[in-house]
């Protein structure tokens, strides 16, 4: 399934199996006299930032309103407006009172969308708001596209006919550490260098992969790690997927109610941003099952004795990290700028440390023979044609996490692309982001991979144009009569609404399997009780990592369309390819550099409501066993001690500060009471 683009400057694309037609993007000078329009961009929208002076009546606008209203409260801008007939003036990002004070600090309370006559020139109307004193940036809202064409059908196997095919592999042959019938076409995770999927085994370099054999036995996962999948759907109820989903135990499906009071309503196993709903859905007409595929490779369940293993997906069902879907794509439905960046946020608020992020705009040095066209070149000029977009992901990068947790901060995890191109594309080329590009079995690039300086590492993506068949399809069924696509990336998968597993290719696959290994990672960190900034964390994925510069010696050849009979060889020079892939991701290595990096954790400070109670298992944070508690001003609280839970019971407002100690050490925690303090779990 590959990969040509036709398209405008700057697409947004899913850097993922194949790569299709697609249309141009949004480009804004902020508080220039003009503004840019895109082809494609939404009529009758704009995207506003207001100045911070602007709060205050904003706020007051929106309180009376409801949340959402028509006018700003702003006479100049409403001036403008009314010539423009707005109907509807709304928050960017919904009000979710317990991240609200770090919202404000980051100054995205201030994005606002504005929807008005559809028949005005949005040129004009960018002009006027613009040139406003109190606007501080302005730009368009337009639809983010897939890069693949949804219409095609992937590689395919349901979980029933797998099931129904009796493998007559022989015991012994390919051992793998769980009980995974098909774990053995996983490559990607431990590669011997005689695997199944090349006949004759040729161009397949033993321990190209993701290093997992090595750190596996020091780690398989951990459920408190949250990896937030910005992708079509994963199906929460695939049979190898279903007890590593994150769920919001607070809501319930088809309740119509915000229960837990951060901004979306029914949001139980995360949310759908193409159609605003809590209703995440697989089943639309063009749905890839794209998200179930990457999904997979991060945390499909492993020991299971169905299916597949994921890098982070646990032993048996438990210990797994949780994937929480932020859906992007369903089906015919798209999200927009202003949606993709409010899942950031989302995905900061409700837990995730992780940013799965499988698209991206074309590289600025996109082939235009090949039918693509250069997108931002610069980190400069993407953080000005997308000022939202990047404040989004800084928001996630600086906020998730917990500075008592195992990371303080997020890692965004980007593909490079896949237009063949020397320069990785953007968010993925953004300097607090990770650029991944991908590796064919041999430690050689990938045919079609993006890479560049940017790239900071590389992961198994798959290669067909290299290793399958010259004029032949790709799908062919192996000698236990499975299904088998040379080279590429085998993992879960869901099509027309049915459950199973499949083949698919590109940085899109090259990408989850960075995401797990961070995952595992920030598992076995927590199991050591270690703490990293998300800046300490990404260098020391880096770092850890493999050199793979050696390999990158005479050329390589592939055969683009490949399955047509006249496909024409295309040699690349390998040595263009040094010092720009980074290096090749190693999960043992990993686990590996954590002991001894970071710092310990910490016990966190508490803040409670006055007559609420809290309790701390203090074993996440410390091996210590706490014998005993005292607290400093007992008219402010009260707290026992019993079993390493530490139960604390607030009496009146105010602070104080509890000790507790251990047979060799003290530790002290800062408790405040105070109302409103509910809003934040308990927690700091």
């Amino acid at each position: 399934m590959k990969k040509y683009i036709i398209g405008l400057a700057g697409v947004m694309l899913l850097a993922g199996c194949t790569k299709d037609e697609i249309t141009d993007d949004v480009i804004s000078a902020p508080q220039a006299p003009s503004v840019i329009i895109a082809e494609d961009a939404n009529v009758g929208e704009l995207i506003i930032k207001f100045s911070a002076e602007m709060e205050s009546i904003l706020d007051s606008t929106m309180t009376r309103s409801g949340g959402i209203a028509t006018r700003s409260g702003i006479p100049s801008t409403d001036e403008v407006l009314e010539t423009l007939g707005a109907y509807h003036f709304e928050r960017i990002f919904p009000v979710d009172e317990r991240h609200e004070e770090r919202t404000r600090e980051a100054g995205l309370h201030l994005w606002y969308l504005v929807r008005f006559d559809e028949g005005e020139d949005l040129a004009l109307a960018a002009e006027r708001l613009s040139k406003l004193g109190e606007v501080e940036k302005l730009q368009c809202n337009r639809p983010i596209y897939r890069s693949y064409n949804a219409d095609a059908k992937p590689h395919f196997i349901s979980c029933a006919e797998l099931d129904s095919r009796a493998t007559t592999r022989a015991e012994g042959d390919y051992p793998m550490p769980f009980n995974d019938p098909e774990m053995y076409r996983q490559w990607c995770y431990i590669n011997h260098g005689d695997y199944p999927f090349a006949k004759p085994w040729a161009n397949v370099v033993a321990g190209c992969d993701a290093g997992c054999e090595e750190a596996w036995e020091l780690c398989t996962g951990d459920e408190d790690i949250i990896v937030a999948v910005m992708d079509e759907a994963v199906m929460w109820s695939h049979p190898d997927l279903a007890a590593n989903i994150w769920v919001n135990e607070a809501e319930t499906l088809h309740a119509g109610k915000d229960a837990d009071g951060n901004g979306y309503v029914d949001d139980r196993y995360g949310y759908n941003f193409a159609r605003n709903t809590g209703i995440t859905s697989w089943t639309s007409v063009g749905s890839t099952g794209h998200g179930t595929h990457v999904a997979g490779t991060i945390a499909a369940v492993n020991n299971n004795a169905i299916g597949v293993a994921g890098i982070a997906g646990g032993n048996n069902g438990k210990g797994g990290v949780k994937i929480m879907t932020c859906q992007l794509f369903d089906g015919q439905y798209a999200s927009s700028l202003a949606l993709e960046a409010r899942a950031m946020k989302y995905a900061a608020d409700n837990g995730a440390v992780i940013l799965q992020c499988s698209w991206g705009y074309n590289s600025a040095k996109a082939n235009l023979i090949m039918g693509y066209t250069p997108g931002p070149a610069t980190e400069q000029e993407w953080a000005m044609t997308y000022p939202l977009e990047k404040e989004a992901l800084d928001y996630f990068i600086h906020n998730a996490g917990s500075a008592n947790g195992v990371i303080d901060g997020g890692l965004a995890i980007f593909a490079s692309g896949n237009e063949y191109a020397a320069q990785s594309s953007f968010p993925a080329a953004y300097s607090k982001c990770i650029s991944v590009a991908a590796l064919a079995a041999d430690y050689t690039p990938a045919s079609y991979t993006n890479y560049g300086e940017e790239v900071a590492l590389s992961a198994p993506g798959g290669d067909m144009e290299y290793y399958g068949t010259l004029g032949e399809a790709d799908e062919a069924w192996d000698e236990n009569g499975v299904l088998c696509q040379q080279g590429s990336i085998f993992s879960t998968l869901v099509l027309d609404g049915v459950a199973g597993y499949g083949y698919y290719e590109g940085t899109s696959m090259a990408c989850p399997h960075v995401s797990g290994v961070a995952a595992l990672g920030l598992a076995y960190a927590k199991q050591q009780k270690r703490h990293f900034t998300a800046e300490e964390f990404r260098e020391l994925m880096v770092t850890s990592a493999r050199d793979i510069d050696e390999y990158f010696v005479g050329e390589k050849t592939f055969y683009m369309n490949h399955t047509s009979a006249g496909a024409t060889p295309v040699k690349m020079n390998l040595a263009e390819y040094r010092g720009k892939m980074g290096r090749a991701i190693d999960a043992g290595a990993l686990l590996k550099a954590i002991d001894g990096s970071g710092r310990d954790m910490r016990l966190p400070n508490l803040y409670i409501a006055p007559e609420q109670t809290a309790t701390l298992d203090c074993s996440e944070y410390i091996d210590d066993e706490v014998e005993s508690v005292t607290v400093a001003n007992e008219a402010i609280a009260k707290a026992s001690v019993n079993g390493n839970i530490l139960r604390v019971e607030a009496l009146s407002e105010g602070q104080t500060t509890l000790r507790l100690s251990s047979s060799e050490k003290q530790y002290s925690i800062t408790v405040s009471v105070r109302r409103g303090a509910e809003n934040n779990n308990g927690w700091l």
